[in-house]
């Protein structure tokens, strides 16, 4: 597998302070937020990344047209400038979980686009098509990466991460805490040696999609249309690579939470008295608890053991942990998936036990619990995060977990670094 330097695009910090011209990944960013980042900068990377629709859009006016023009315009303006030489880019976040400080920490590069399951780029999660249509305009119309996929690598010789460690004691690029509390910062790394090094230990790496399946799979096909088109002759062009953070899993620093699922179910469904025929069901509130101690209690607890997880139901209004009574879970799922908690929970609660037909995400345990009050749901389940080894197991085996099975923590920011066919 190739991985590349490449002549990043960079916001120019002469002329825009980073704060106000960064955004999350697009597929976190909700309506309200969206207006915020808009209000925030004229210049703020949402308007390219995931710019808003308006009325009397039509084919040759919309906003990947207008994200087309936003590009070139701030290019031109020097808002945004293109660096004069192939680099690789150190990316750094310090961020507090649960008390501690942690630092997730990688490099930006231009990876080889390969077929997915026939090399050695593995995804992990299942994916939806209407995410995909739209980061697919995106590349059209900018030709250009705009936003880095999160991936992981294993080495345990760090060669790469010898040199991040060398680089971070140099005077970052860019430096700045963001509106999440993190501190982001950027290094160039121009140094030949130092690039021809992280070349060769990424050469024979497998590497594992952490977040970001949907802008592979449209940077795949974006690369097989540029082929059709007759545009591909070397197989070396810009749009044959893709723009990824990857971080070595063999380091600390690498957070992953859960997402909670809130759910409804038909009426004639009785919950508790189905899950107990599988599960072993107790009860975590009382009147003498707090919602918030209730759940810090049932999170606990669940942290505390293995396939358990954490149930609120809204017609009791009371907390409960269920602990599968099953040693793995009975069903036509390769090996590496039945022993996952996300399984059991899609697999056999929802589909077998439950027939649940309509789930929603929501990573906050609390605000999970106030949204099925305030709407139609009837529970929510709440889960233990994945681990890291159990995405590598599962990728590497060629098979996908449900959507929303892993939330890596912090996220990278859009606009930190561009990569431009």
């Amino acid at each position: 597998m190739a991985v590349i330097p490449f002549k990043g695009i960079l916001y120019n910090p002469e002329k825009v302070d980073a704060t106000l011209t960064m955004a999350p990944p697009y597929d976190i960013v909700s309506h309200g937020h969206k207006d915020d980042l808009y209000k925030r900068s004229a210049h703020n990377i949402i308007r390219i990344d995931f710019g808003k629709d308006r009325d009397g859009d039509n084919e040759h006016e919309n906003r990947y047209t207008r994200a087309a023009a936003y590009l070139n315009d701030w290019l031109k303006q020097e808002i945004l400038t293109q660096d004069d030489e192939q680099c690789f880019y150190c990316y750094e976040i310090s961020y507090m979980i649960d008390g501690t400080e942690r630092k997730t920490r990688g490099f930006l590069g231009a990876v080889k686009i390969e077929d997915l399951g026939k090399g050695k780029v593995h995804p992990h999660e299942m994916t939806y098509s209407k995410p995909k249509s739209d980061r697919l305009n995106i590349l059209r119309y900018c030709n250009a990466n705009t936003s880095p996929i999160f991936s992981l690598y294993s080495s345990e010789d760090k060669i790469a991460s010898s040199i991040l460690e060398q680089i971070i004691g140099l005077t970052p690029f860019l430096e700045f805490v963001y509106e999440d509390g993190c501190t982001h910062r950027l290094w160039r790394i121009c140094d030949k040696s130092q690039i021809t090094s992280i070349e060769k230990e990424m050469a024979d790496r497998d590497v594992f999609i952490a977040d970001g399946h949907h802008r592979y799979e449209t940077a795949l096909a974006f690369k097989k249309e540029m082929e059709v088109k007759g545009l591909s002759r070397t197989g070396e062009e810009p749009f044959n690579y893709v723009l990824m953070f990857l971080s070595n899993m063999e380091e600390e620093g690498l957070t992953l939470l859960p997402t909670h699922r809130i759910i409804e179910v038909d009426s004639e469904i009785r919950i508790r008295e189905t899950l107990k025929l599988h599960f072993d069901l107790t009860k975590i509130s009382s009147e003498a608890m707090s919602g918030e101690q209730a759940i810090e209690k049932m999170l606990e607890t669940m942290h505390s053991k293995t396939h358990c997880f954490g149930l609120y139901l809204t017609d009791t209004g009371n907390y409960y942990t269920l602990t599968f009574k099953g040693a793995s879970l009975d069903a036509a799922l390769p090996e590496c998936l039945k022993k996952l908690d996300v399984s059991v929970l899609h697999n056999f609660i929802f589909e077998n036990l439950l027939k649940v037909d309509h789930y929603d995400y929501e990573m906050d345990p609390a605000v999970a619990v106030e949204r099925a009050m305030q709407g139609s749901f009837e529970a929510v389940f709440f889960l233990n995060p994945t681990l890291i080894r159990e995405l590598k197991e599962v990728a590497l085996a060629g098979h996908r977990m449900p959507p929303k099975s892993t939330y890596f923590y912090p996220k990278l920011l859009t606009g930190m670094a561009m990569y431009k066919f």
